[in-house]
């Protein structure tokens, strides 16, 4: 018992050890309270609560999101401003997507030094930040963000820069680590659960959106495209005339002359006629209701004759159709190509060697979510990748690991059980599609053959498709008629 214990705080010590050689840092387990050490936004629009909480399956602490559809935010001020201008920084953040992320944030606004007199209690999403890092899910966004606000030395201007084609958020409920490492060469690298996913580099234009550094021209906006600007690289033959056995009457399709009526066609015969098994239903009240009709099935004496009802000679492609007549294109004589204003130096154009960062002074949680369970943990920021990856290691890998093993033992026992989630809902969606009103002939065969399908969750594709064709042959006969092609 002994033993272990001192093993516990030879471990605690060095990784004490390993943050302290991080200068500047900031550090936050939540391991214990955090009233007091953060701020939590008065703003009225901001009415979730944030709580101290265990990572489910576990006894390590984080802040939660506890309430659906809320606004939050919370801020910690730092003790001193952490500089980007020089050497490697590091930010990390463990989170947590208990119940999964339907739409919502969970990352991390890096805010730049404030104004004099402004007070924590006021940080919303209107206040400056220098970064912000983190996932962002919701509709069609799906990314670790990583937003860079750079001031523009000759407008004195804060631009948003995104990073382009950033990485995915891992879709699962597992605990994550996100890591971004500013290198002092303008390298930035994107790390999720320690792994790299996105390098990119601050001062090119393949990488941020808009880039950092201006274009050094731009198009003139006073600049107006002349009257007698031609665009048109083609234009028709004003020398062109239509031919005279041109006719633009004639119709594209004609009636087949030499078409005869197939032998043994039934002109008498319906091509549907009543279902004479159904029945009228016990329940079912005219005055409410209306009149019941038998639903209509494919005559069977269509189906070995050629066809039903009236014939009709079959439409054929007219031979004399041409069409509406156009004169032929020709080469424009006075085609100057298409037009763009004249290119200008641009006044806001200014050169760079490396980023010039504002320094971080506060880190901020702002966001809105449709989702609770969001459990953040682990915030670092730090000047050596080491500190990073050996907390990283320390206090993630295990709970992961944990988890990781608890999601295939859950897994297996749904396989055990008969039905994956995919399968359930596929069921759900085919009970569904019994429901609609015009399969309501067919509705007892069908959900039949869907409660086969549950029974033995091997052939649920076939079981799909089986449903999907009634139903698309269904559909077709209500479109088209269930018409024999001629």
């Amino acid at each position: 018992m002994m033993g272990g214990r001192a093993l516990l705080l030879l471990l605690v010590s060095a990784l004490l050890v390993q943050i302290r050689a991080s200068d500047p840092l900031l550090y936050e387990s939540f391991d214990e309270d955090f009233e007091g050490r953060w701020v939590v936004s008065k703003k009225d629009e901001y009415q979730g609560v944030w709580k101290r909480a265990k990572s489910d399956g576990h006894e390590d602490y984080g802040l939660l999101v506890s309430e659906k559809a809320r606004k939050y935010a919370i801020i910690k001020e730092l003790e001193e401003p952490v500089t980007l201008k020089d050497g490697t920084v590091v930010l990390q953040f463990e989170v947590r997507l208990q119940n999964g992320l339907e739409c919502g944030g969970a990352y991390i606004k890096y805010i730049r030094p404030q104004e004099a007199g402004w007070d924590a209690k006021e940080f919303d999403n209107e206040t400056p930040y220098t970064i912000m890092f983190g996932p962002d899910k919701c509709g069609s966004t799906n990314k670790v963000h990583f937003i860079l606000k750079h001031k523009n030395p000759k407008t004195g201007k804060y631009v948003e820069h995104h990073l382009k084609f950033p990485p995915s958020v891992p879709y699962d409920k597992l605990s994550h680590v996100y890591t971004a490492i500013m290198k002092p060469d303008n390298e930035v690298r994107i790390l999720i659960d320690g792994e790299e996913k996105k390098k990119a580099n601050f001062l090119s234009a393949d990488d941020f959106e808009p880039a950092l550094i201006p274009s050094k021209t731009i198009p003139d906006p006073d600049d107006k495209k002349p009257e007698d600007w031609d665009e048109r690289a083609k234009i028709p033959d004003p020398n062109a005339v239509k031919p005279d056995d041109w006719d633009e009457d004639a119709p594209m399709e004609i009636e087949d002359v030499e078409a005869t009526k197939p032998e043994g066609w039934l002109d008498d015969e319906p091509e549907e006629i009543d279902d004479p098994e159904a029945s009228k239903p016990e329940d079912w009240d005219d005055e409410e209701d209306g009149e019941w009709e038998a639903p209509k099935i494919d005559n069977p004496k269509c189906e070995e004759a050629p066809g039903c009802g009236e014939w009709k000679r079959p439409m054929k492609q007219n031979p004399a159709y041409k069409g509406k007549w156009h004169a032929p294109l020709i080469d424009n004589p006075n085609y100057k190509g298409i037009w763009k204003p004249q290119e200008i130096p641009n006044p806001e154009y200014f050169e760079l060697d490396k980023p010039d960062f504002d320094p971080i002074a506060a880190v901020g949680i702002e966001i809105w979510t449709m989702q609770d369970g969001i459990l953040f943990d682990n915030i670092l920021i730090a000047d050596d990748e080491k500190v990073a990856t050996f907390i990283l290691e320390k206090t993630w890998k295990p709970k992961y690991e944990v988890e990781k093993e608890k999601e295939k033992a859950e897994e297996a026992a749904a396989a055990a059980d008969g039905l994956s989630e995919f399968q359930k809902k596929v069921f759900d969606i085919l009970y569904k599609i019994a429901d609609v009103r015009f399969l309501a002939p067919y509705k007892t065969k069908i959900i039949d053959v869907i409660e086969k399908g549950e029974k033995q969750p091997n052939i649920t594709i076939g079981i799909l498709v089986s449903v999907v064709v009634v139903f698309v042959t269904v559909l077709f006969r209500i479109l088209f008629g269930g018409k024999k092609l001629q």
